[in-house]
Formats: C-alpha cells, structure tokens, sequence
C-alpha cells in the first residue's frame, strides 16, 4: 500500500480529493475551453494517482450517419486496442483491463452518466483486484460532473454560433434583395453584392456567370481575381464550345456543385489543362445557379492560399447565396429591360411626332408644286418657286435641274442656282452628251440612280474618272435621277460648299420624291406648251389639204404603232405583257434548242401584302404601286432584258444570257432590296415586299408555259418560307407540287366519299381505370394508304379551304357511333377546331345535331383550344355560354402549349381542363420541381376554380402513379388504350 499512499496526496489521507490538495499541479486561473480543462485533467491524474500515458475521450450526440460523435485529448488517435476497451467500458459502464506490458496495464474507467473514458496505463499492481488507487473514484465522478458542464457549455456554444450564422445569412440576403432593387448599375450592384458574399466566406476570389442554353453562351458579369484581373472581357458573350476545358462551365452542364483543388477537379470532370481560364488554385468552390429546373449559370469562390480551404458549411452556403444572386440578377436585369422598352418606346414617339410634322411639311409643299405646275407662270418663274420650296425642306441653297433628250443625246439645264457658278450654263441651250460625258450630272442620268457624298466619292459610284469636275468644287453632293415610264427623263441635283452641311439618307429619299413631283410638274407644263404648239400647227394644217392628209396618214400610223404596243404591252404599266413574255421565252428555247450554250432564266415575282394594301388605301393607290413596282424592277436589270407584268400583283423578269445561277440569283435580291424600300403614293408611305421564283433555263422545256409554271411553284415555296426572299426551282419542288395536287383531289374524293371517321380512345379514372368517358378523334380511312391520323392530311385541308366540311361529316358520324358505346359510357368529347367558333350559329348547328340523333346533351362535351378563346373572345365565350345553359359543357384541351392566361379561365365557362402530354411525358416519381410542379399548380388551380382535370398522353406506370400521388384522378393515353372505332368497343362490351 506504500505505493497507493505515495499517488494518493499526503500519507494516511482518504476521501475526495480537493484542489488546494493537489501537489505538484499548475493549474491555470481560469480554465474555459474544453481542451484546457483536458490537459489539466491529464497532469492531475499523472501527478496523483501515478498514471502514464493518460488521454479522455467522451461522447456528444450522433453523427448524421447514426455514429456516435466521439471526442479525445490528445488528438493522436486511438489504436484498436484502446478502440475495444472504450466501447468495452462504455457498453459495461465499469472499469475494463487490457492485457499487461513490462509491468503496466491499460485501463479504461468509464464516468458514468457523462458518457465518458477515462484511459490510462497504471502499473501492474494497481490493476490487482481491490487495489484501485485511493481517491480515484471520487476523481473520476467529481471529473464526470465536470465533463457534463463542458459538454453543455460547447453545445450552448455551438447553438449560439449557429444563431449568428442565421442572422449573419439572413442579413446578406436581406442586403442583396436591396441591392437588387436599388437604383445602382449593373457593375456597382454587384460590386457590393461580392462584399456581401465576402462578409460570409472567404471571397476574394470571386466571379459570376450567366448561361444562355438558347444561345449556347455564357457571359461573365462579374469577375474578381487577385492573381488574374484581366483573364476575362465581362459582359462578353463566349460561345459554349470555347469553354469546354473550364471548370466553370463543367459545373453548369453538370448542374451540380463542386469544390476542391482545381487539378483535382478538371481530372474529376476528365477536361483538360486550364490554359487560358487562369492559374491553378489551391481551393476551388463554385456552385450552379437554378431557374424552374434550368441551369442559368454559375457562382465561383476559389483560393490560392492553402490554408483557407473551403467545406461543406461553404458549398451550403454559397449554394444557398447564389439562388438569391440568380433572382437579383434577374430582377435586375428585368428593370433594365423595362426602362429600355420604355426609352425606346419614347424615341419612337418622338421619331412618329416628327415624321408625321414632316410629313405634313412635305404634303403642304407638294401641293405647292402642283398649283405652281397648274398656275399660268412662266416656266423660269414656275422653277424659281419650286426651288424656294425645296429649300424649305432641305438644304437647297445650290440646286441644279436637268433634262436629258435621249432622241437629240442632248441635256439642257432648265434651272442651275449656284452661289459660286452663277452663270455657269444657259438654260436655253442644249449641250451635246459627249461635252457632258464626265459630269455627275449624267452620270445619274445614265446610272438612273441616287447618288450622294463627296464629289470624290460619288465620281467612284458614277465611274467617273477621279479629278474630273465641272465647276466650283462643292463639299457635298446629293443628285437624283427623274423617271416616267421607266426611263429616265433627267436629273435633280444639290449641293453644298459648307461643310458642316451634309445630306442624310432622309434628304436622298425626300429629293428623289420631290424630283418625282417636279418631273410631274415640268410634264404639265410642256404638256400646256405642247398643246398650243399644236393649237397653232393644226390652224396652218388646216389651211393645206395636201398637209391635212399627209397629217391624217401619219396619224393612223402612229395609231397602229400604238396598237400593236398597247396588244404587247400593259396598259397600266407600261411593261411587255404576258403575251409579250411568252413570245421572248419562245425564242429563248428556241435559242437554247440551236445552241446548248445558251443561258437564260426566268424569275416570278408576286408582290407581298398588296391585297392588304389595295384594300385599305384603294385601287388607285394600288395601281401606283404596281407603277411604281415596275419601275423598279426595270431598273434593276438591263436593257435587253424583259421584265413583264403578267396580271394582278404578277410579274416576271427574262434574263438572257446569263451566269446561272449566280446572276440570276444577283438579279432577285436586287429587286427584293429594291421593293423593300418604301413609296410614297397619295400622300402615303407604303411598303411591300416580293416573293421571287426562279426557274433556270434547260433542255427539258419545250413550251414557255412550263419555264413560267416552275418558276411559279418556287415562288410560292418562297412565299411559304417566309416571304421577302427567292428560291430556285429543283424537281424537289416539282415532286411536291404534284403529290400537294394528288392530296387534294383525294380529299375531295374522301368528303364524297365520306371517308373519314371517328376513333374513340377512353377517358378513365386513374385510381381503377374505370372507364368515364370517350374522346371522339379524326382518322381518314385511305383506300390505298390505310388508316391516316390528322398529321398527315389536316394541313393541306386547312389550306384547301375543306376543313370545315371534313368536321361536321365528323361530327355527325360521332354522334351516330356514340350508341354503340354503350348507354353507361358517360360523355364523348368532340374536338371543334377555332374556324367554327367564327360562326354565331355554331351552339344552334350543334344542338341540332345533337337532337337529330337523340342524345342528351350531358352525354356530349366539346373541347376547344387556347387559340380559339384568343381568337374571337366575345364571340366563343357567347357560343359556350348558350351551350352550357344548353347542357353540353367545354373542355380546354393542350392545356399549358399556349398562352394559358388565367385570364380566361374564368372569362369562359369551362369544365375541364386537358393538361398536354409535354407535361406528363416529363413526370418523374420523387421530383418535386420540372413538370411535377406544374400540373401540381395546374391541379390546384382547378380545384380553386372548382373544374375537372384530365391528363393527356399517360403512356407509363410511373407516370400514372405520379399523377395519382400529386391529386390527379382522371387520364388517358397509350396505358390504358390507344383510339379504337366505336365497332371494336361495342364487341369488347360483349366479350366481357
């Protein structure tokens, strides 16, 4: 016992222990930690009771995975031997021995209700029965107690820490939704946004990238590097495939977080070196940005420090931050966009007030010109005035009109105001085109174009060589040609020796419209001019029976010269006619057939939207345009081609001798920019467009009739391609043609017939797929192709004009099949397309039809489209309005494909809605977002508004399970049964 008396404090003594007692010991003033009540703990023991190699180990709650959460002091771990004699201990709640070693013997002591083990080595003696060491019991319950209270403190400590982490979090986000909301930019905003994520983590490292799956692009909006500030252009839009070795890009396609070394990561997601993306890190974090289950992009932490690493507290946290940065963004973006609609909105404004005053100025000053036209000036006069008009309008201050005799090639300048070449020409004089050969005056003339810039630059566009001007040399020069009948008569031109005066694309437009008017007005006036010449002549004619005659003669002949061109040619244009068209395509193929070398094409043209036109501001103005369109396309080819106005808004254009199909192709975009352009008719300005066919030159043609039938099929494949464009005919197009022919004479053939029958696939209740209810489908029984779903005919009927005809034979063959169903089959949905609810007879027709074949109205359901109710609202909602009081209610069908506005669910009586197969194709057990979440809205809307909800297109198991564990009752699809003519119902009622 001398050894037990030697460990236990002072000789003799017995009983606890107290700490002034203890000897040896330095004991700090204030221990508060867990770890330093431990050490002090283990030096007591040591120094008392004469243990070695002393550690604790207690217990404090489970882990997540149902572990118990073990702690220890020292932290060196725990061999196996010492691993079994705690949990020994523990299970036992005693002391437990292991095996001695050179005279010392590990023991474990477990404290009790403290979940506690006190292990230490203790000599071989001392681990005899009955010889523990005096006062160790009382040590190990006073250190028990003691370890309860540190135990509580740390999980107190732990919940406080949680607490302001909570507050900490909640603040941040409080602090970006203002942000968000706040009036900073873009840059600022999320400048701050980042000094909030850095008050969280660790954060100096920090970028943001947006996600476009539409555009395949990605897009930093923020990007913070110490070691890299410049790596990446923010606010650039970098295609999807140039980010292919970047990180950040592997965790937006994956959609899900990452964290760890960067090395680590790229060799995880199996990419490549960084390269370009910057310098590896030493810790990496970055998470995905989520919107309605698809990936908007994604935030990213990284370190380059190796001691400030990242954990799963941080992937947490920052996953939970970047969802919120996700909605600031947007919401920021969002009130961006509203107040650019709204500048825009406001410029366009300002841009139509100004246009329509300018227009007015323009009105009233062509409306001057033609009273000065009408007026009995004379013609210098009518011309002074005219350019005082001008002026007004434009910087007009040098103006110059030509007129070019192509009979004399002679031009006359009948009005020139220079300030610095007053006298520059006589405008009774006529100069030879050869003196004029180099002057921008004819080259406009000769070009029959506008021209505009610097004189060095418009002698580029005209082909004058450079250096060559008439006169004083001006700063800028605007000059347009004049036409009538598609030629051109001669030229207005303005200049400017200022150089701050520069003319616009509007002063081009406004002067060729003006040129246009003055060319009208000069025309009158010779026209008066021309007509008392004629006055005179024929009062001397008279006087001379001989001159008479002769007269009479000349005239008959000039008569039949304009009767034969009257027969070639268009009386409203001016254009060769189809007559004229088909006698030049003869020749053409006559060409072709002696020389194989010969090249030729044919384009059709129909212009876009002319009805529309011809309709709203009348036939006059749409005569014009048709003018107008001629001149145009005139000008858009050479001389010696023919461009031919067939009828209607028809024209075509023969182009001889030409690099197929490049210059013909050259040729129709042309003329598509130059229709493009806007006309001014009637006080109008009128666009159009033109869908063009071509139809190249080949052997195979033999009539001129079959070159102009392709090149008309392209067109019309131009026009259904969007319009405003060309397509070249191919035996692709032919091949069409003939089976678009074929379907349509065997849909007339089907209506007389009476082809076409109904389908009927069941409604069911989902929980016992008991049968409630049918849906009337279209199927065209074809004699030679079998049976045909709507896909693969309705189109070309729709287009055909035979729809309407093809629905009530449907109609009226699903109300007489609906008997063989049987009399407890519940209700028949029928499907009314939009077209019908155009008619205000449609509920009466229907009700009808319903009584000619005796069926209760409650036994018939009608389904329309989202498209119908937008259609015409007033109208649909009064037809299903006298329905509903009739008995016979309305489903909604593809519910969530269109605009799927709760506007008008309630606008409308409707009873049921038919969610579309998208939605339930998607459905997945366990997911809580995606389509899940939408027919769980689209359900709960239902029952709100108190209406039924079916669900289309259940072709699984798992779907129809979904659909029941989320509150859908009824569905239909392939699972239960595809559409089947009411025959085979009725004998499967007999079977069973």
């Amino acid at each position: 016992m001398a050894r037990s008396s030697q460990v236990s404090g002072k000789p003799g003594r017995s009983g606890p222990v107290g700490v002034r007692e203890l000897e040896g010991v330095s004991i700090p003033e204030a221990p508060t930690r867990p770890g330093e009540v431990d050490a002090l703990v283990l030096r007591m023991a040591e120094t008392i009771f004469g243990c070695r190699d002393a550690r604790l180990v207690w217990v404090s709650g489970l882990t997540r995975r149902g572990h118990p959460r073990r702690h220890q002091w020292p932290t060196t771990p725990l061999s196996q031997d010492e691993a079994l004699l705690i949990d020994k201990a523990l299970a036992r709640h005693a002391c437990v021995a292991g095996e001695a070693r050179h005279g010392w013997v590990r023991i474990a002591h477990a404290l009790g209700y403290a979940q506690a083990v006190f292990l230490a080595e203790w000599p071989e003696a001392c681990a005899l029965p009955g010889r523990t060491p005096a006062g160790l019991l009382d040590f190990l319950t006073l250190l028990a107690s003691r370890m309860r209270v540190e135990i509580e403190l740390a999980a107190a400590r732990n919940a406080t820490g949680l607490m302001e982490k909570a507050a900490q979090l909640q603040n941040a986000l409080y602090s970006i939704a203002d942000l968000a909301s706040s009036e900073l930019d873009m840059v600022e905003m999320l400048r701050r946004t980042h000094a909030v994520v850095a008050g969280l983590m660790y954060a100096e490292n920090f970028f943001i990238a947006l996600y476009s799956p539409e555009r395949a692009t990605v897009r930093f909006v923020y990007f913070a590097d110490q070691q890299d500030p410049y790596a990446l252009n923010v606010g650039e839009e970098i295609p999807e495939v140039d980010m292919n070795n970047s990180l950040t890009m592997a965790v937006i396609r994956s959609g899900q977080p990452a964290m760890g070394a960067s090395a680590q990561l790229r060799e995880q997601f199996g990419i490549g070196p960084s390269g370009e993306y910057g310098p590896d890190s030493a810790d990496w974090l970055g998470v995905p940005m989520v919107a309605e289950g698809v990936v908007r992009g994604a935030v990213v932490v990284q370190s380059y420090d190796r001691t400030a690493r990242y954990n799963e507290e941080d992937r947490a946290l920052l996953g939970f931050v970047a969802q919120h940065i996700l909605t600031a963004l947007q919401r920021k973006q969002a009130l961006e966009e509203l107040e650019r609609r709204v500048d825009d909105r406001t410029r366009a404004l300002m841009a139509e007030v100004v246009e329509r005053q300018r227009g007015e100025t323009l009105q009233a000053a062509l409306y001057t010109i033609a009273d000065l036209a009408s007026g009995e000036l004379d013609m210098n006069e009518m011309l002074r005035r005219i350019h005082a008009v001008v002026a007004e309008l434009m910087y007009a201050r040098n103006l110059i009109i030509a007129l070019y005799s192509p009979e004399r090639q002679t031009l006359r300048f009948i009005y020139h105001a220079d300030e610095k070449d007053p006298g520059l020409v006589d405008p009774e004089v006529e100069i030879p085109e050869a003196y004029m050969r180099d002057t921008m005056t004819l080259g406009v003339i000769r070009s029959g174009r506008a021209v505009m810039g610097r004189p060095a630059q418009v002698t580029v566009q005209l082909g004058i060589p450079e250096g060559v001007f008439v006169g004083a040399v001006a700063e800028d020069v605007l000059g347009v040609p004049m036409v009538s009948e598609g030629s051109v008569r001669g030229a207005v031109l303005v200049q400017s020796y200022d150089a701050s005066e520069r003319y616009g694309e509007e002063d081009r437009a406004l002067l060729a419209y003006v040129a246009q008017h003055i060319l009208t007005a000069l025309d009158r006036k010779q026209a008066q001019a021309e007509l008392e010449h004629r006055v005179a002549d024929r009062t001397r004619e008279l006087a001379l029976v001989v001159g008479e005659l002769r007269e009479q003669i000349n005239e008959r002949e000039r008569a039949e010269q304009q009767l034969m061109h009257e027969t070639m040619h268009d009386s409203l244009t001016g254009l060769p006619n189809r007559s004229f068209l088909y006698s030049a395509l003869e020749r053409s193929l006559s060409r072709l057939e002696r020389n194989p070398d010969h090249r030729f094409a044919v384009l059709f043209l129909d212009l876009d939207r002319f009805k529309v036109i011809n309709d709203s501001v009348g036939h006059l103005a749409g005569d014009q345009m048709l003018k107008e369109a001629g001149a145009r396309l005139a000008a858009c080819v050479r001389p010696f081609d023919v461009v031919a106005r067939l009828g209607g808004d028809e024209f075509a254009v023969l182009l001889e001798d030409v690099n197929l199909p490049e210059d013909a192709c050259h040729v129709a975009q042309r003329a598509i920019v130059s229709l493009a352009e806007p006309m001014h008719i009637a006080g109008k300005e009128l666009f159009t467009s033109a869908s063009i066919g071509i139809a190249l030159g080949h052997a195979r043609y033999r009539r001129a009739e079959e070159v102009l039938r392709d090149a008309d099929v392209a067109m019309y494949r131009a026009k259904a391609h969007g319009r405003q464009r060309f397509e070249i005919f191919d035996e692709r197009l032919h091949e069409e043609a003939l089976q678009l022919l074929e379907m349509e004479s065997d849909l007339r053939r089907a209506i007389q017939r009476s082809e076409f029958e109904p389908h009927f696939q069941p409604i069911v209740r989902l929980g016992d797929e008991h049968i409630v209810g049918y849906e009337a489908l279209l199927r065209w029984r074809h004699p030679q192709r079998g049976v045909l779903a709507p896909g693969a005919f309705l189109g070309v009927a729709e287009e055909s004009g035979s729809v309407e005809q093809i629905d009530w034979q449907m109609f009226e063959k699903t109300c007489g099949s609906i008997g063989q169903l049987g009399a407890d089959v519940g209700y028949v949905t029928i499907n009314v397309s939009p077209r019908h609810f155009r008619s205000p007879l449609l509920a009466r027709q229907m009700l009808q039809l319903f009584d000619a074949y005796h069926l209760a109205h409650d036994r018939v359901r009608l389904e329309v489209t989202e498209g119908a109710l937008l259609d015409n609202p007033e109208q649909v909602r009064t037809t299903l309005e006298a329905l509903r009081d009739a008995g016979v209610v309305a489903a909604l069908d593809d519910f969530g494909t269109g605009y799927s506005s709760l506007s008008y669910l309630h606008r409308f009586p409707l009873h049921t809605l038919k969610i579309d197969r998208s939605f339930v194709s998607a459905l997945q057990q366990g997911e809580r977002g995606g389509s899940t979440a939408v027919v769980r809205a689209v359900l709960a809307m239902a029952r709100t508004l108190g209406m039924d909800v079916v669900a289309e297109g259940v072709e699984t198991d798992e779907q129809r399970d979904c659909l029941l564990e989320i509150g859908c009752e009824l569905g239909q699809g392939f699972l239960f049964s595809r559409a089947r003519p009411a025959s085979e119902w009725a004998a499967t009622r007999l079977t069973h």
